[in-house]
């Protein structure tokens, strides 16, 4: 297995990464693993994938939101 050094980790960070270690039963090194698998799992999705399953969800709770709504939203509370 590869092993990365990282330096200068902000205190308040390493702090955050100790306190979810801890709630995880993980070491902080085993937190971070799971940390970055899970970004980079995110970063993998196929955008084409994602659409489906937002279009197949929309479908079933059939919330739809048309053009003037979206423009509604956008404008609201501008002068």
């Amino acid at each position: 297995m590869a092993t990365i050094t990282v330096k200068n980790i902000p205190d308040e960070l390493y702090e955050r990464l100790k306190l979810m270690a801890t709630a995880n039963r993980r070491s902080i090194n085993n937190e971070v693993i799971t940390l970055i698998e899970q970004a980079v799992e995110q970063q993998a999705e196929n955008p084409y994938e994602v659409l489906t399953r937002v279009r197949a969800l929309r479908e079933k709770l059939d919330i739809y939101v048309t053009e003037e709504e979206i423009n509604a939203a956008k404008n609201e509370g501008r002068p």
